[in-house]
């Protein structure tokens, strides 16, 4: 789902640092994924020391003032399109997911939850891959999943993680619980899992009026063997979409589908119970834009816990889709999930 009311206009700002150090240890996870390589790490520990004050002004963590992130910018995998920002220099990470149309800087609650995670020891990290901006059109799930695979799998390797959290908005959450079902190498190294704003594409969707006509197209271009092709630019005027994504968002029990009110106990269980494995937090907005008015939003989500397995719910009263209009509330709720729900001492899970 793509967000309506963010003002994206300011650029974050990176700082330069210099300050090095070899770090000789390995952590649980990376010996996994590299062997027995004892290659060393280059770490940068200044953003730590510098955490200090309220996380706001020169030298005092990762908010360098308003929409002005600082941290560190790199490149997780081969695309170009494959860059990551991190703050703060910890090895707990939790990474943020977007919805449609998202990028850096997505939601109003990523700068002061920055601050809250560094007072805890742990960086946030927001990435780009092939979805982000107008590209989900012409990607998928299952690539969502290889790119978020391939950024873990760097964390791991080259930041010594010991593991992550996932943290999605909107179509993210979509991101989340696919991922976690392909059961690939990198994500054992997931401890946590938070889904904010899980919401139907489908029955959004369902209520504009060309959405019918346009999965029958969808449809018939897939049985034809045109998935990959592109859909009249009416089917979705934001960003050029195949048929294959239009169908996964747009049609019943698509491959995005995965969240909505008129699946039963079964399917939802069918789609979600693999989260079980997972601590999993459901942050739901209650005045949600992105949902129809017909659906009993307290009813779904408590729907949703119990086919994860009895997931934790934090109901956002008065929420928007992005919380744009309740941040405190979001962030609270954010890290008190991984304060008490979330890793706890780090164990190794493949032992």
């Amino acid at each position: 789902m793509e967000n309506s009311d963010m003002n994206l206009s300011t650029p974050s700002s990176l700082s330069a640092s210099s300050q090095t150090a070899a770090s000789s240890g390995n952590s649980w996870f990376s010996g996994i994924v590299r062997g027995r390589s004892a290659s060393g790490k280059m770490t940068n520990k200044s953003s730590a020391a510098a955490a200090v004050g309220d996380g706001v002004g020169v030298g005092a963590g990762p908010i360098n003032k308003k929409h002005q992130f600082r941290g560190v910018m790199f490149k997780y995998g081969p695309k170009s399109v494959q860059v990551a920002f991190k703050t703060g220099d910890y090895k707990q990470q939790v990474i943020f997911i977007g919805g449609l149309t998202d990028g850096f800087l997505a939601t109003e609650y990523l700068e002061p939850l920055a601050i809250a995670l560094d007072r805890e020891h742990w960086s946030l990290v927001q990435f780009l891959f092939s979805s982000s901006y107008a590209g989900y059109g012409i990607s998928s799930l299952k690539q969502d999943a290889m790119e978020l695979d391939q950024l873990i799998s760097y964390l791991i390797n080259k930041e010594d993680s010991e593991g992550v959290v996932l943290l999605g908005h909107s179509t993210g959450c979509q991101d989340i619980v696919h991922y976690l079902r392909t059961n690939a190498a990198c994500s054992r190294a997931v401890r946590a899992a938070i889904l904010q704003a899980p919401v139907s594409d489908r029955e959004y969707k369902a209520t504009l009026p060309e959405t019918a006509s346009m999965i029958d197209l969808a449809s018939k271009m897939i049985t034809e063997g045109r998935g990959s092709e592109l859909m009249p630019r009416e089917a979705n005027p934001d960003a050029p979409i195949t048929a294959d994504r239009y169908h996964s968002l747009c049609a019943y029990n698509g491959d995005d589908d995965m969240f909505s009110s008129d699946f039963n106990e079964d399917q939802l269980r069918q789609k979600l119970g693999h989260m079980s494995n997972t601590p999993t937090l459901v942050m739901f907005s209650m005045a949600d834009e992105f949902v129809p008015e017909y659906v009993d939003k307290k009813a779904l989500v408590n729907r949703l816990c119990r086919a994860m397995g009895g997931a934790e719910k934090v109901e956002v009263e008065y929420g928007s889709h992005s919380l744009s209009n309740r941040v405190e509330e979001a962030v609270k709720a954010i890290i008190d999930f991984i304060k008490r729900d979330g890793p706890k001492g780090w164990d190794d899970p493949w032992s």
